[in-house]
């Protein structure tokens, strides 16, 4: 089938008097200009807007219901349209929770890697984390002072969504009486209704211990059926730590909680030096946007108070140290590198770190597709200009043209065909050493069968674009 060029015709959206023009698909093209000859209303307010409102219209009503419904703009037709994506300065929020690594993705798949073939440490003595041995926890819990009373746990479920009826059926089917849910002792004869929409905490009540010499025996049988329960986890609440404290019998849920201390003890990552066990590690726990990973001091912001002038937010946060992230996650390392010290290398240094790792052959297998995606996402910001920029440095302090790069450096990893990428003058703040691996990053999205359709006024640019439009008076 013969290619369709992009026509607009009688467009009058601002100060557009009834413009009509041709955009070659599949073509680098530059829109020039003086400014307010209705470059930006003509491929933002129009074209773009136009091929938005088409989108949501394809939607169903419910979708669309929760969508913003645009208004058509002020042309005649525009024949050949495809979906487009528009790249402006003024359309990436700065949010402070965002960084280099959030917005390019790049650190999403940091903590798949991590989370997959990161070695632990802990965090206090810096010594590899070696799993724990039944006897191992019981010697912990046997080393209190005589007289201290814990509860025995088994967290079966940790930070999920669910009502979770069949579990908890399951669990009073087999003999257990209580548990505590979200820091609640239940009894599981009549268990709460739970809010499926929500995270939960299940841990299944396995005994009320008292510390003392013959106990040995009923310790070990307790934590045996926790760890077979949890898949190798057990905690440890301890109720009080003197005789004169004695709690009451189980009975009384209401008076196991709250716990004077928890133990969590690990048959995967403990340190047997410390007695500091991990948890589960899991992607989750490298996020500083969830509960699970983020610095408890700063709620994985870095910093107690923001500027929006420089990188590093007089204010950052004592506890993590700018990190973002609790100390656990901070212990998981990679070639003796944790991932916020991955993520603090600039571009070019994480290039180098990912394309010389030494890895085990097993560890190879496991991290190939994700190294991969890795290294091809930073390839794409360094072809961008922006080689110089950390993973971690926050979107607040980013100008508005290396914002609209790292998106296009985005939009280069997703390799979408038949779309029309419309940029607003990416070539601001540029070197002109960098510019010419700007142009050749936009050539390549033209290549790969899209419409490429940028508002410039740099003279290479408009040099090495297929077609020229200028726009102004007759």
């Amino acid at each position: 089938m013969p290619i369709v060029d992009i026509a607009l015709r009688g467009a009058r959206e601002h100060n557009l008097k009834n413009i009509t023009v041709t955009f070659p698909r599949n073509r680098l093209t530059v829109i020039t200009g003086l400014s307010g000859s209705g470059k930006s209303t003509l491929v933002f307010d129009t074209l773009y807007a136009e091929g938005q409102r088409r989108y949501v219209e394809s939607l169903s009503t419910y979708a669309r219901q929760f969508i913003e419904q645009l208004k058509k703009p002020d042309v005649d037709a525009i024949d050949g349209l495809s979906p487009p994506i528009a790249i402006e300065q003024r359309s990436i929020s700065k949010n402070p929770r965002s960084t280099v690594g959030t917005l390019t993705e790049i650190y999403d798949f940091l903590r798949l890697l991590y989370a997959r073939i990161g070695k632990a440490r802990c965090h206090q003595c810096h010594q590899p984390i070696t799993p724990q041995t039944l006897e191992q926890m019981a010697q912990q819990i046997l080393a209190f002072p005589k007289g201290t009373f814990f509860a025995l746990l088994s967290p079966v479920v940790r930070g999920k969504k669910g009502e979770f009826k069949d579990e908890l059926a399951k669990l009073r089917k087999s003999g257990f009486s209580r548990a505590l849910v979200d820091g609640s002792l239940i009894d599981l004869g009549a268990p709460p209704i739970l809010s499926k929409t929500h995270l939960h905490d299940i841990d299944v009540f396995i005994d009320l211990i008292e510390v003392k010499r013959e106990i040995r025996p009923r310790v070990t049988s307790a934590i045996d059926l926790a760890v077979g329960l949890s898949g190798g986890f057990v905690k440890a609440g301890i109720i009080s730590q003197g005789t004169d404290r004695r709690p009451r019998h189980p009975q009384h849920p209401k008076k196991l909680v709250p716990f004077v201390r928890e133990l969590f003890f690990s048959r995967h990552n403990a340190c047997m030096r410390c007695g500091i066990s991990l948890p589960d590690i899991e992607p989750r726990l490298f996020s500083f946007n969830s509960p699970y990973g983020a610095c408890a001091l700063c709620n994985g912001l870095g910093a107690l108070k923001f500027t929006r002038t420089a990188e590093e937010r007089e204010d950052a946060c004592p506890a993590c140290e700018s990190t973002r992230l609790r100390p656990e996650a901070c212990s998981i390392f990679i070639n003796d590198l944790n991932i916020a010290d991955v993520a603090r290398l600039d571009v070019t240094q994480a290039l180098e770190f990912f394309s010389t790792l030494s890895l085990t052959e097993r560890e190879k297998k496991i991290a190939h597709l994700i190294t991969k995606e890795i290294k091809s996402r930073l390839k794409f910001l360094c072809n961008v200009g922006v080689s110089y920029l950390t993973l971690s440095r926050s979107s607040q302090t980013l100008s508005g043209g290396e914002l609209q790069r790292i998106r296009l450096a985005t939009q280069l990893g997703s390799s979408l065909l038949g779309v029309i990428y419309i940029l607003d003058e990416p070539s601001i703040g540029l070197h002109h050493v960098d510019e010419m691996k700007l142009i050749r990053t936009l050539q390549a999205l033209r290549d790969l069968g899209n419409t490429v359709i940028v508002v410039e006024h740099d003279e290479m640019m408009m040099r090495k674009a297929d077609f020229l439009i200028d726009m102004g008076p007759q």
